[in-house]
């Protein structure tokens, strides 16, 4: 076989498929994390999602048939037990909480360096510990899930901007490295999406009313929606798509 070129399916397998995959979604018990989490269990994959709160987790995982662990991936040892529960990682989703609110000027070193932790880092340090069995099998998935902020940055949101660019430009360096042992790495940017996070930041109907009248789509995203991007860079079919960030936006970045 081609070096890095994928292995075809076997006769039986329909496409799209990821039946005997290995999956890992950190931020997995809620939101988009869980929406992708569901999809690619229903594609096939043994999937283990890993958060800070176990009484979502254990709800979450139950609901999709997923395997669970409690892990808070900001630190090296949450990284080392997700990593250690969900086994030979084929894919992992990066997905991390984002930092808090502010504006630039008032983002203290404290806040810096938990968003660093949370956001950068915890994404360097798990597609670290999955990258050897990947290419060691020449395959793997490693998708990270970022924001449209990264090329719009949001002037409340300096930490979140700073860090998923980060997040964007590492996984660009690390597709040069690994494409040609069949590893794939790019990061899905949402857009204005439905979640317990964007009605924390647009609590005011009027707010969320003045959004959506700038979206083209004149809606929020589903979370749903997200998760179908990021299914899709996950499979077979989307082996030659590497180094890219996906922006799922409904048109805002047009």
């Amino acid at each position: 076989m081609e070096r890095g070129r994928p292995t075809r399916y076997p006769p039986d397998m329909s496409l799209f498929r990821l039946d005997g995959r290995r999956a890992l979604i950190t931020g997995g018990s809620k939101g988009i994390g869980l929406a992708a989490a569901g999809q690619l269990r229903e594609l096939g994959a043994q999937v283990t999602i890993a958060a800070r709160g176990e009484d979502a987790l254990k709800g979450a995982a139950q609901d999709i048939g997923a395997q669970w662990v409690v892990a808070d991936v900001s630190t090296l040892d949450g990284v080392r037990a997700a990593i250690d529960a969900a086994g030979e990682i084929d894919i992992l989703v990066s997905n991390a909480g984002g930092p808090a609110p502010s504006l630039p000027s008032q983002v203290g070193a404290e806040a810096w360096q938990r968003g660093f932790e949370t956001t950068f880092l915890s994404t360097v340090r798990l597609a670290e510990a999955a990258l050897g069995g990947m290419r060691e099998r020449g395959w793997g998935r490693i998708i990270a899930i970022t924001s449209l902020t990264v090329g719009r940055p949001s002037l409340t949101l300096p930490v979140s901007n700073a860090m998923r660019a980060a997040v964007t430009n590492h996984l660009r360096t690390l597709a040069l490295e690994v494409a040609a042992d069949g590893v794939t790495c790019n990061t899905v940017a949402p857009g204005y999406t439905a979640t317990d996070r964007l009605k924390a930041l647009h609590q005011s109907p009027a707010d969320a009313e003045k959004l959506t009248a700038r979206i083209p789509a004149r809606r929020f995203g589903q979370p749903q929606e997200v998760a179908a991007a990021i299914a899709f860079l996950a499979t077979n079919e989307a082996a030659y798509i590497t180094g890219q960030e996906i922006l799922v936006d409904g048109g805002w970045s047009i």
